[in-house]
Formats: structure tokens, C-alpha cells, sequence
């Protein structure tokens, strides 16, 4: 499953999407999030579905991609169905056993919900599959410089957010790694009940703990030796520029978050 994580992986093409400003991203997504909390009806999503699909299409990076976000998480999309499924007591009964009853208004919620969620990742991965870690970074520290007059340190958050997400994808390869070592040793992580299989996550989780330390000193020490010593007059090799296409990148996301704002207020 870990394979399966799609953040903080870079897909390299050459799309509209590609060669927007990274901030022209960042902000679109967050706009997008907040129309997806904003749906309330089957016009809502049928607007929100095809925004996303001509997003994909724009980007020129493979569904598959998108999907194996959805699958790393498949096991948080099953519990909140469960949840919504079963304990909604709002609504007309429709089968009820013992304490656990199926209503209208639960299968409305597990649909709701689950796509929501479906959404969101798949979303947000169309943002970091077409965008690199370091324009990622460039994006939020210019997008968010405003908060720096408050006292916010937001190129250092900047900066542990990047490393982050270059450490996803390290991390996974680790913990592939580790495993294939553990079962050349003669483990076995799918045999037994739940609480066996947990316990056998123990001689994967160790190792790649000390493996994730033991990069994050290595990182720290190379950082020191390069005299790093946060943004502070800091300057960059390719600074941000809006161009005509950022400007009609925003245009068409207000756009659409207005249409869905008309949308859940007069339908």
C-alpha cells in the first residue's frame, strides 16, 4: 500500500497544467477543496466531476496515477462508509437490526462522504503530480509571504513541507525494500488474524524509524555544512512571474467556485 501513495511524487510533462505558476496551483486547489464542501446536490457534482476530469485531461498525467492515491487510502474510504452506513439515525428506517440500522439519510451520507473524500485526494494529487517539490515550495513561500508580517516563519514551514514530501516517496521505497528483505528471511505478513498481522508490521516499522532518523541527521548536518540559516535575505535562482496564462488559470477556478456557490443557493 505504500507503493501506492501518490504525494509528494512529481509525474514530468509538458500540459497546460505543468507550466502554470505554482502559486496559480496551490490557490486553485484550496479553492477547489472549499467547492467540494460546498456540494450539496447531483448539479453541484455532475459540475464538480467534469471540472475534475478536463483538470486530469489538462495535466497529461495518467489515471492510474490518480487512482493509486484513492487506493492507499481505500481502507479510510471503508470506514467512513461503515460509520455513515450504520450509525446515521437520522431519516426513514430501512433495515434495522439489533443496534445497527440502515436509513435513507445513511445512504445518502456513505455516497456523500465517500465521494468527497474519492475527490479530494484525487484533486489534490493533480496539484503535486504536476508540480515539482521545489516549485511546490517556491509556490507556498511566495503565495503566503503576507503572513510572514505577523510573525509567521512561513519559509521555514515552506522548507519542512518540501523535505516532507521528498521524504514520501523515499520512505516508501524503504519500507518496499525492508519488506522484501523481511520475507527473504523467512517472515510471512499475510498469514494469522489482525493482531498477527500488526505485530509482523514491527520488523518493517523499526528499521525504517532508524532508517528515517539517521536520514533526517544526515540532511541536518548537510544543511549546517552549507551555512543554511533560513530565508532571511535569501534569493532565488528563478523567481516567480505571473503570465497570461496564470491570469486566465484563476479566471476559469472563480469561475467555477462561483457557479457552485449559485448552484447550492438556487438548486
Amino acid at each position: 500500500m505504500l507503493k501506492d501513495i501518490t504525494l509528494g511524487q512529481y509525474y514530468p510533462a509538458d500540459s497546460v497544467i505543468h507550466r502554470l505558476d505554482p502559486r496559480v496551483k496551490l490557490f486553485s486547489t484550496i479553492l477547489y477543496i472549499v467547492a467540494l464542501f460546498l456540494v450539496n446536490n447531483i448539479w453541484g457534482w455532475i459540475l464538480v466531476t467534469a471540472f475534475l476530469i478536463c483538470m486530469i485531461g489538462l495535466s497529461r498525467v495518467p489515471f492510474s496515477m490518480m487512482l493509486k492515491g484513492v487506493r492507499a487510502i481505500w481502507v479510510l474510504i471503508v470506514i467512513t462508509a461503515v460509520c455513515n452506513l450504520f450509525f446515521t439515525q437520522e431519516g426513514e428506517v430501512l433495515w434495522q437490526w439489533k443496534a445497527l440500522a440502515v436509513t435513507g439519510t445513511g445512504i445518502h451520507n456513505t455516497i456523500y462522504y465517500s465521494l468527497r473524500l474519492v475527490f479530494l485526494v484525487v484533486g489534490t494529487s493533480v496539484m503535486t503530480l504536476a508540480t515539482s517539490p521545489n516549485k511546490l515550495t517556491d509556490g507556498m513561500e511566495e503565495g503566503f509571504k503576507f503572513l510572514s508580517k505577523i510573525g509567521v516563519p512561513i519559509h521555514e514551514i515552506a522548507m519542512m513541507m518540501s523535505i516532507a514530501l521528498r521524504f514520501i516517496p523515499i520512505l516508501s521505497e524503504e519500507a518496499d525494500k525492508i519488506r522484501k528483505a523481511q520475507m527473504a528471511r523467512g517472515a510471512d505478513f499475510d498469514e494469522g488474524g489482525l493482531l498477527k498481522k500488526a505485530k509482523g508490521l514491527i520488523p518493517i516499522l523499526v528499521p525504517l524509524f532508524v532508517s528515517a532518523f539517521r536520514r533526517a541527521n544526515d540532511l541536518s548536518q548537510a544543511m549546517e555544512a552549507r551555512c543554511y540559516h533560513g530565508g532571511e535575505g535569501r534569493t532565488k535562482m528563478k523567481p516567480l512571474k505571473y503570465r497570461g496564462a496564470d491570469y486566465r488559470a484563476y479566471a476559469v477556478v472563480f469561475a467555477f467556485l462561483t457557479v457552485v456557490i449559485l448552484i447550492r443557493i438556487f438548486l
